[in-house]
């Protein structure tokens, strides 16, 4: 049975559970607010497709906080790659990132450079800000592998021992992702199931899942409803619930400046203005200055 209440294209998230084999999955597109994001800097092919994959892994993971106004925020920041600086936020539906460059070196790499190649010896960090109770858990892992949603399947296994499958595809104006993990059972007494990888439930749900085509993901005809019932139809049960609608959610304004700015000694903040007394700040996200009458 797959209860649903609304289609899902663009632009929103999809969640759903799994019952009988413990799981619980997300699925999104991204089109407009894709476009939004990338189209505040001039990036080259190969950058535009790293952030399109690091914005579609932040909201699957993003969307799995529960609390409103919670956040995760993804950072990868490195010394000697030629991506200096890559970060990426979701908040209540808000997604914003922007990627640091070198575009000389980044040149000398040629078509289609490694994620090693990009980074160099860097590392991911995965941040969890908590809305309720102000807590923040990050864990941090090399950025070893294929792919960025590789480096976040390891960061679920090694920090906190989740099963954990993410799939992306990127075509020209859209990314999609798929999310599935294997819930832990805390239920006193009986196994918990996160500490086994090999779980016959898990093996299962991972080998249907391994079946999800790029094609399937991209096709903007195919509500995810009706991709995820392609996928688990078999399944005696499918809980669905349209999840959170995505857009740009940079957060950049003329008060948040201005108060990020009054955390400065106030000589410091001297330095910065102008010959007229204006301090001018570049928000990278979207690429706009602002001018701060300090």
């Amino acid at each position: 049975m797959i209860e649903m209440q609304s289609e899902t294209f663009g632009d929103r998230i999809l969640n759903f559970t799994l019952p009988a084999r413990n799981v619980r999955g997300r699925l999104v597109r991204l089109d407009e607010t894709l476009d939004t994001i990338l189209s505040a800097h001039a990036y080259p092919e190969t950058i535009r497709d790293l952030l399109t994959e690091a914005l579609v892994v932040t909201a699957l993971i993003g969307s799995l906080l529960k609390e409103d106004d919670s956040q995760l925020t993804m950072q990868a920041q490195t010394q000697d790659g030629v991506v200096k600086l890559l970060a990426c936020d979701f908040r209540n539906g808000e997604l914003r990132g922007y990627v640091q460059h070198d575009e000389d070196r980044l040149a000398e790499l040629g078509a289609e450079p490694s994620l090693g190649e990009l980074f160099g010896q860097g590392y991911l960090a995965v941040t969890f800000d908590l809305a309720a109770t102000g807590e923040r858990y990050q864990g941090v892992v090399p950025l070893e592998g294929h792919s960025l949603a590789q480096v976040c399947e390891s960061y679920f296994e090694r920090s906190e021992q989740v099963p954990t499958l993410i799939r992306i595809a990127i075509t020209s104006g859209m990314a999609a992702g798929f999310l599935v993990q294997h819930l832990p059972d805390g239920e006193e007494g009986r196994e918990r199931l996160h500490v086994r990888m090999d779980h016959p439930e898990w093996e299962h749900v991972a080998i249907m899942a391994e079946s999800l085509g790029a094609d399937e993901l991209l096709d903007a005809r195919l509500p995810l409803e009706d991709l995820l019932w392609r996928l688990f139809h078999e399944e005696p049960e499918i809980r669905v619930a349209p999840g959170l609608s995505v857009n740009r959610g940079c957060r950049c304004s003329v008060i948040h400046f201005e108060n990020v700015l009054s955390r400065f000694p106030a000589e410091e903040r001297k330095e910065m203005r102008d010959e007229n007394g204006i301090i001018l700040v570049d928000c990278a996200f979207c690429s706009r200055q602002f001018a701060i009458q300090d």
